[in-house]
C-alpha cells in the first residue's frame, strides 16, 4: 500500500454514508428506550428510517411496519422487517466503502453470484420452532430496550439458547445470542451505564432477528477448489465462551487460474478461564493447520469446499507444503490476487477485513496513538485487536518498520496488524500473530504457561470423569 493509495481513500468520503449512518444511529437510539413507549423523536427516527429505503422493494414493509409500531403494535414481525431495513442500509455503506478501497487499491474484486431465487432451493426453514423462542426474547429485548434489561429478562434467554444449539442450522444464531446475553449481564444494571454500547448491540439484535427468520435460498457458486494456500496472517477472536481463529489467505488454484484472496475459520467453545496462548489447544483438531500458521509453511489443499471466499476447512484434505514466507507472499501476489465478494448477510462496515502490506516506519503521537508513515501520509494503526494469544504487543508493533494487516473501517479507515517486521534492540525481529498455534515460543510466556498448567487438558480430564461416572 502507498502514500497515494492512502490519499484516496482519505480524501473522498462516498456520496450518502454520512446520512445513512445518522438515520441508523437514529434508530438504535430508538433501541435504546425501547418500543414499549414510542415518543417522538423515536417516532422520527423510525420515519426517517421508512424514509430512506423508500422507492426500494423494502420501502412499502418498512413504511407500515415502522407505522404500526409508532401506532403501538409492536409485533415480531414488524420488528424483523426493521432490522432488514437496518441490515440493508449497513449493507449499503459497506458496499461503498469497498468500492472506495477497491478502487483506491487497484484491487479486482469477483461479484456475488446471482441467481433466480424461484430456481434456487431454500436452506432449513428455522422461522418456527426453535427459532421462535429466540426470536420472542428478541422481540422483548426490543420492546423493554436495552435501558430496561435485567436480570430477569437475560435468564429467560437461557432456553432458546440451549434449544437453538441443538440445532445445527441454529448453532450461529445460539452463539450469537450467548454472547449477546454475557455483554449484557456484565452490565446490568444498564440503566445505570453512562454510556450504551447501541451500535454494536444494535448489530448484534438486528443480526439475530434476520437469523430467526427464513433461511436464504442456498449460496449460487458453492464448489470446490484445489490448490496452494498460502497464509498471510490470523486474526484470533475471542469471548469468554468461544474462540475462533480467521485466516486470511491467497490460493493459487492448481488449473492454473489467477490467485485468490480466501479466507478459512475454525473455531470452538471455550469457558472464560482458557485464555491467552491457551485457546489455541481448544483448536487441536486442526493440526495441519495450526502448523502451517506456527512454521510460516505454505498448505496444499484439494477439493475443499469453497463458499465466496470462505474455505471450509477439512485438516484431511490439506497437507503440509514448503516453508512460505507471508511477507513474502503478499509483495509478490497480493497484489494480482482477486478479492472475494461479501455475502449478502455479512455486508456491514465492521465486517470489512482486507489484507494489505504496508512497508513504512510505526511512529507513537504524543498521546500514544500509532500511526504507519506512507509517503507522509498516516495511516492509523488499531492495537486494541491483538491477541492475548499470540507474540504481538503495541511496544513490538510500535517497533515496526513493515508491518501485515487488514484494512478496517470504524467511522475512520485504520490497520490492525497481523504480522510485524520490526527492529529491536538493534536486531531485526518478525512477529505473526499465529506463531505460538502450535505451542509457544517465548521462554518467558512458556515459563508463565507452565506454571498455570494446561487448563485444557485439566478441562478435559474433569470432563471425561463425569462421563465415566
Amino acid at each position: 500500500m502507498r502514500g497515494t493509495q492512502v490519499a484516496a481513500l482519505r480524501d473522498g468520503v462516498p456520496a450518502g454514508l454520512p446520512d445513512i449512518l445518522d438515520v441508523v444511529a437514529g434508530f438504535d437510539e430508538a433501541l435504546v428506550r425501547g418500543f414499549a413507549r414510542v415518543g417522538e423523536q423515536d417516532a422520527a427516527a423510525l420515519a426517517a428510517l421508512a424514509g430512506a429505503l423508500a422507492g426500494t422493494p423494502l420501502g412499502d414493509p418498512v413504511a407500515e411496519a415502522a407505522g404500526k409500531v409508532t401506532a403501538g403494535s409492536v409485533t415480531a414481525d414488524h420488528l424483523a422487517v426493521l432490522a432488514g431495513a437496518r441490515s440493508a442500509l449497513l449493507g449499503a455503506a459497506h458496499d461503498a466503502l469497498l468500492g472506495q478501497l477497491d478502487a483506491a487499491l487497484g484491487r479486482d474484486r469477483s461479484p456475488w453470484p446471482v441467481t433466480d431465487p424461484a430456481a434456487t432451493p431454500a436452506g432449513p426453514e428455522p422461522a418456527g420452532g426453535p427459532a421462535a423462542g429466540a426470536r420472542a426474547w428478541l422481540h422483548e429485548v426490543a420492546v423493554s430496550g436495552w435501558r430496561g434489561v435485567d436480570h430477569e429478562l437475560l435468564t429467560a434467554a437461557g432456553t432458546p439458547i440451549e434449544t437453538a444449539l441443538a440445532v445445527p442450522g441454529l448453532r450461529r444464531l445460539a452463539v450469537l445470542l450467548d454472547g449477546l446475553t454475557a455483554e449484557l449481564r456484565a452490565s446490568v444494571p444498564v440503566g445505570t451505564m453512562p454510556q450504551v454500547p447501541a451500535r454494536r448491540w444494535a448489530d448484534l439484535w438486528a443480526r439475530g432477528m434476520l437469523l430467526t427468520q427464513a433461511a436464504p435460498p442456498a449460496a449460487p457458486g458453492t464448489g470446490t477448489v484445489s490448490g496452494r494456500l498460502l497464509p498471510l496472517g490470523v486474526d484470533l477472536h475471542e469471548h469468554d465462551t468461544a474462540v475462533q481463529a480467521q485466516v486470511h489467505a491467497i490460493l493459487e488454484p492448481a488449473d492454473g487460474g489467477p490467485p485468490r484472496l480466501v479466507r478459512t475459520t475454525v473455531g470452538a467453545a471455550k469457558v472464560d478461564t482458557i485464555v491467552g496462548p491457551a485457546v489455541w489447544g481448544l483448536l487441536r483438531a486442526c493440526p495441519v493447520l495450526l502448523a502451517a500458521l506456527a512454521q510460516r509453511r505454505a498448505v496444499t489443499v484439494t477439493d475443499v469446499a469453497l463458499h465466496g471466499g470462505d474455505l471450509r476447512w477439512d485438516d484431511g484434505r490439506a497437507r503440509l507444503g514448503e516453508p512460505a514466507d507471508p511477507f513474502a507472499t503478499a509483495r509478490v501476489l497480493l497484489g494480482p490476487a482477486t478479492a472475494a465478494p461479501t455475502a449478502p448477510l455479512d455486508r456491514h462496515p465492521v465486517a470489512i477485513a482486507e489484507p494489505v502490506l504496508l512497508e513504512g516506519r510505526v511512529v507513537r503521537d504524543d498521546d500514544g496513538t500509532l500511526t504507519v508513515d506512507l509517503d507522509g501520509h498516516p495511516v492509523a494503526v488499531d492495537t486494541d485487536r491483538l491477541p492475548a494469544g499470540g507474540p504481538l504487543t503495541p511496544d513490538l508493533v510500535a517497533a515496526a518498520t513493515a508491518l501485515l494487516g487488514l484494512l478496517r473501517w470504524d467511522d475512520g479507515w485504520s490497520v490492525q496488524p497481523l504480522a510485524v517486521l520490526a527492529t529491536v534492540k538493534k536486531q531485526p525481529v518478525e512477529a505473526h500473530n499465529g506463531d505460538w498455534a502450535d505451542g509457544v515460543t517465548d521462554a518467558r510466556v512458556a515459563k508463565a504457561e507452565a506454571r498455570a498448567g494446561d487448563a485444557v487438558a485439566v478441562l478435559r480430564e474433569r470432563a471425561g470423569r463425569l462421563l465415566r461416572r
